[in-house]
């Protein structure tokens, strides 16, 4: 699939966000990137996405990066958007409220059966990083 365009990306993207499960929370991701194995991302902090404390849920940071690290295994050699084995968040700042966070995910290696990806998550004003995440997804046999 490493022939995806980037408007197939943000339409996946959006399909995702349609959805009535759990992913509908990514409706106001937007896609600003898309090559094989790395997808860009970007997404303004509202109320609906923090804790009581008016920052960036950490679930609403574990689904971004869920999500777009799917997307880039998806456009990557293999195609397929898996299931995932393993999944780890280091949280490091927080996000506010209106702030735009820059979520880049790019898959380190994509093998016969399992996938590895990063994903940061960035103040895009600042560069700060707010998380980092890693994610392996099972592909199947290939």
């Amino acid at each position: 699939m490493a022939s995806m365009s980037l408007n197939t990306v943000k339409q996946i993207m959006r399909a995702m966000a349609k959805t009535r499960g759990f992913d509908r929370v990514t409706s106001k991701v937007e896609v600003l990137s898309a090559s094989p194995g790395k997808v860009v991302c970007e997404m303004r902090v509202d109320e609906e996405h923090t804790n009581r404390g008016g920052t960036l849920h950490g679930g609403m940071t574990a689904t971004l990066i869920d999500d777009i690290s799917t997307l880039a295994i998806m456009y990557s050699e293999r195609g397929a958007p898996g299931v995932s084995v393993d999944m780890n968040i280091t949280y490091m700042n927080a996000a506010k409220i209106g702030e735009d966070i820059l979520i880049t995910a790019q898959v380190l290696k994509a093998g016969r059966t399992l996938a590895f990806a990063t994903v940061d998550l960035t103040n895009k004003a600042t560069g700060k990083l707010i998380a980092q995440g890693r994610h392996t997804k099972h592909l199947g046999s290939s």
